[in-house]
């Protein structure tokens, strides 16, 4: 497997309504409390510790068998006597951290029709207890280590692994010995007993029950059709009630010893550690682990039904109308060879010459809002070919017949070689960024790679040989244009076809409305194909004379200089190679929230999909993209409580260039009408999906209610979305991007006198601006309620969400106490989800959280929130106010202390180690220095705080007289 970046692989427009599509990986996001059971008994081949120099290990690279891809030489290699495998290496993306990964090769599609969904629960039940750690212990351990759960340990399910994952932070040899050897234990002899089980069994459940059904449903639908008479078909990691409900110590314990087992287990680490310390470990910690039993084969995933249904049709009326289609073939091994990945490549050339067409399309307005076509291998269960079309508003026989056209367009005619030269120009640029920046790569993600390229049955190479084997396929003269339309011919077939439509209303016909659709001659639907524009950035409009340095000025720790031009326009810069190859562009400009009026709602939503969109001078967004073709460039905006942002990651010799775009942006916006519209087809398209389930109601509308109905937060409501129009977008976006102070953050690989006469030539230069006046700046907290405001919902019956809240409040001033609250919001969640999801299932996930805004003088809360059944609504508040009361009435241990800010302080050493940590910390503070002063006692603030701060703090804000609640119930419940 070379590296593909993800920007290349993936569409070229993002399909956030087309997302949950995917078959879903079933993560174990946090961990359970203890309860009567303990170590888990002793099992038949369970792991025991051993001298490593007894163990004889094979080092040969097992993974590169039958590739002729040079192996990676930073990898260690090794196979035990038991059959078990590792793989081993050394970094130091973040300091002190070590990546722990244990895979086994086992997931749902390993059971059986009465196991539906025995991996997933073994997978909770290893974290509860096992061999070395009792119940719930293994939280508190990682914790301790300075591991923050849920988020450094974790798991996750898939139809065809098990995962098992930890970033422990500031390693040692003991702490990395101890957590090794406990997941060992999980491994070998979990705590697979009826205590256990009927713990576990409800938060399984639970998770099963907080799903988004739609979706689940949705995603059911589509493989039950694309995958019919395979396991795949009906094989989700999450199972059936029936068969959690019917399992029993002994049914759970027989699917665990015929899966795990040591030669279907590769325990991954990539950290922080000297090699063979870390490969000596594991022999010692798994050299011992027998398997049970005979070894079994393999599962037949089966292959796609040439004769199977081809057409189905569902109706969820809170998605919207889309269409799936489906070019399927067997998936079947092959050596992970040269010629095969470069093969690959050309394939994923021809897809993105048909996605870019398919955006062009789509960017001019016409029958749909998104499309894209990928090719991906599905669970070892079939390589397939699949389209995805989200229509605008119901005809999606349109849009369907549009789409179908443009690919029969490109397996007619082959592209111009300008198109191919494009798309492997994105290839090249972001394989030489790769190369560039291969220093910085974090060790969890190559863990993960590495985990992903043994599911797929494939290898992993290097950034320098991925970049290799592409420059020899150009050699070799691949990329041409008859190779990628022999390629796209290649890709559209296959042994079956399939497709599904979602209709919004119930059509009895639609089924055979989309074979019809799919049948329809559309020859002469395809269009003209649009023109590669010319573009060069000495194009873009002129700026003026770049500004004069007024003064410069070094400001230690954290070592930023801070620069004002002669225009006003002040600057921020941190030159830091540390990452190598990268840089963090950031641009406050404006008010931000506090610029937007709080009395009525404006067009400010849709600035995320439209402002950037909109164009720059004469160029639209094609011309934009043609403009960056090849560099790593970017224009993302967002606003702040009190800015406006334009941000870019970008390379040390796109910097200067990417900036000239920034700048041009706010001197010389475009308002091109069809970027709007299309936001407002995307709002109307998605605005039914929220009633669906208590989580899409809150994401709807709990920011606004807690800002006391205040139209600048929140997403908008359908007559907002409604009232919006391309003039009513440029009224209000127009004099904000030519107001306000701006501030230039510049931090990374760079120069410091080069990036000051970078930002010289281009903010520098702009004409000195206006004030911004701070129109709205105050946000009010609801009032306390005695009985909770009650929303409701579309969905399942036993679907419920309950929150409460307490005011806090904000600005730079508060830094301190900001994060004395962000410690007692920790300690908050941990006792609420130990209690609640202990509590038969109550919950899967509560959390609590607390939000100060550094740019607002109030507005902070710590907020708790649940997803519970309608009749436990009742116990989370119940719970809730015990702990509020608890933590302002008592201190808290010092053990949970430490358990709170241990994990804290190590994400703070491990994220302080780049440069976009101190970006994000000091960025606006050329205005508002409180935010550099804030930088520098980060850590003192954190380390200060004791058990009687912090119930000082609980007392100070969690008042009962005080809190605010909420609860989302189905509408037949809540009558």
């Amino acid at each position: 497997m070379i590296r593909f970046s993800r920007a290349c692989s993936a569409p070229l427009a993002a399909l956030p309504l087309l997302a949950l599509l995917a078959a879903p990986a079933i993560g174990q996001r946090t961990l359970p409390k203890q309860v009567a059971s303990t170590k888990a008994a002793p099992q038949e081949g369970a792991s025991t510790i051993v001298d490593p120099a007894t163990i004889k290990v094979d080092t040969a690279p097992w993974l590169f068998k039958g590739s002729d891809i040079p192996p990676d030489t930073a990898w260690n290699f090794g196979a035990l006597r038991n059959g078990l495998r590792y793989a081993v290496r050394r970094n130091g993306v973040p300091p002190g951290q070590v990546a722990v990964r244990v895979r086994i090769d086992a997931g749902s599609l390993n059971e059986t029709d009465a196991e539906r969904g025995y991996a997933h629960l073994i997978e909770h039940l290893s974290f509860r207890g096992s061999k070395y750690v009792p119940d719930g212990e293994a939280k508190r351990v990682w914790q301790r280590f300075g591991a923050t759960f849920g988020s450094d340990s974790n798991a996750q399910t898939t139809p065809t692994q098990t995962v098992y994952k930890l970033d422990l932070p500031a390693a040692t040899e003991a702490n990395l010995d101890e957590s090794l050897k406990i997941f060992a234990g999980m491994m070998s002899a979990p705590g697979i007993n009826a205590q256990g089980l009927a713990a576990e069994r409800p938060a399984v459940l639970a998770e099963q029950r907080e799903a988004p059904g739609p979706q689940v449903r949705l995603s059911d639908a589509r493989n039950a059709l694309f995958f019919e008479g395979q396991p795949l078909a009906e094989r989700s990691p999450i199972g059936s009630v029936k068969t959690l409900e019917a399992a029993t110590p002994e049914s759970v314990l027989s699917f665990h010893q015929r899966w795990y087992r040591p030669a279907r287990t590769v325990v991954i680490i990539s950290g922080d550690i000297d090699p063979a310390t870390a490969a000596r470990l594991i022999v010692k910690n798994f050299g011992g682990w027998q398997g049970t039993g005979p070894n079994p084969a393999d599962p037949d995933f089966g292959k796609p039904d040439p004769k199977g249904t081809p057409t189905a049709a569902i109706n969820e009326p809170s998605i919207p109308p889309l269409v799936i289609t489906g070019v399927l073939r067997p998936w079947t091994y092959r050596d992970d060879t040269i010629i095969f990945n470069q093969k690959r490549l050309v394939d994923l050339v021809a897809m993105r010459v048909i996605n870019r067409r398919l955006e062009d399309r789509a960017r001019q307005g016409g029958s749909y809002l998104q499309a894209s076509v990928s090719l991906d291998d599905v669970a070892r269960s079939a390589n397939g070919t699949f389209v995805s079309i989200l229509p605008i508003g119901d005809d999606w026989e349109a849009a369907l017949k549009d789409v179908r056209a443009v690919i029969a367009d490109a397996m007619a005619t082959a592209p111009t070689q300008a198109e191919v030269d494009r798309e492997t120009a994105e290839f090249e640029g972001a394989m030489r960024n790769d190369v560039e920046t291969a220093r910085v790569e974090a060790g969890s993600k190559q863990a993960d790679d590495m985990v992903q390229a043994l599911d797929i049955r494939e290898t992993v190479a290097g950034p320098q040989e991925s970049y290799n084997i592409f420059v020899d396929a150009k050699k070799k003269g691949m990329f041409s244009a008859a190779g990628v339309l022999q390629s796209t011919r290649r890709v559209f077939k296959g042994d079956a076809e399939r497709a599904m439509v979602n209709t919004r209303v119930a059509d009895p016909g639609a089924a055979a409305k989309l074979a019809a659709a799919l049948n329809a001659d559309v020859s002469k639907l395809a269009g003209r194909r649009a023109r590669q524009s010319k573009v060069d950035f000495k194009d873009l409009p002129k700026l003026g004379t770049p500004g004069k340095v007024v003064t410069r000025e070094a400001i230690s720790d954290p070592g930023v200089e801070k620069v004002t031009f002669s225009n006003g326009v002040r600057m921020l810069m941190y030159a830091n190679a540390s990452e190598t190859g990268r840089v963090y562009l950031r641009v406050r400009f404006g008010r931000g929230y506090g610029a937007l009026p709080s009395d009525r709602p404006t067009a400010a939503w849709a600035a995320e999909s439209a402002l950037v969109q909109s164009g720059i001078g004469k160029w639209d967004q094609g011309d934009l993209d043609a403009l960056t073709t090849g560099r790593r460039m970017g224009l993302g905006f967002d606003i702040t409580d009190d800015a406006f942002v334009l941000n870019a990651i970008t390379t040390p010799g796109d910097y200067a260039d990417n900036l000239a775009l920034m700048a041009a942006k706010l001197a010389a916006p475009r308002w091109d009408a069809a970027p709007v519209l299309r936001a407002k087809a995307g709002a109307l398209a998605g605005y039914a999906g929220f009633d669906s389930s208590p989580d899409g109601v809150l994401s709807r509308d709990l920011e606004r209610k807690l800002r006391a109905g205040d139209p600048r937060w929140g997403p908008p409501t359908r007559e907002e979305i409604e009232a919006l129009t391309p003039q009513s977008f440029r009224s209000l976006w127009e004099p904000l991007l030519a107001t306000g102070p701006i501030e230039v953050d510049v931090f990374g690989d760079v120069k410091a006198d080069e990036a000051i006469a970078a930002v010289a030539r281009t903010f520098g230069a702009m004409k000195p601006r206006s004030a911004a006046p701070v129109v709205a700046p105050a946000t009010a907290f609801p009032a306390h309620n005695d009985r909770p405001t009650v929303l409701t919902h579309d969905g399942a019956q036993t679907q419920a969400a309950a929150v409460i809240a307490w005011p806090t409040g904000g600005g730079t001033d508060g830094i301190a106490e900001s994060r004395r609250l962000d410690i007692l919001a920790a300690i908050f969640g941990d006792r609420l989800f130990d209690r609640l999801r202990s509590v038969a299932g109550a919950s899967y996930s509560p959390s609590a959280v607390s939000q100060w805004p550094l740019g607002l003088k109030n507005g902070g809360r710590v907020l708790a929130v649940g997803q519970v059944a309608p009749e436990n609504v009742d116990l989370f508040f119940k719970l809730s106010r015990e702990i509020a009361a608890e933590l302002a009435t008592k201190p808290v241990s010092d053990d949970e202390l430490r358990r709170a800010i241990g994990p804290m302080m190590q994400y703070l050493s491990r994220a302080s180690s780049g440069n976009q940590f101190w970006l994000l910390q000091v960025s606006g503070g050329a205005y508002d220095p409180r935010r550099l002063d804030g930088a520098r006692t980060l850590v003192t603030d954190y380390m200060s705080i004791t058990p009687q701060v912090l119930q000082a703090t609980a007392a100070k804000y969690l008042q009962p007289a005080k809190d605010w609640t909420l609860t989302v119930l189905p509408k037949d419940v809540a009558k």
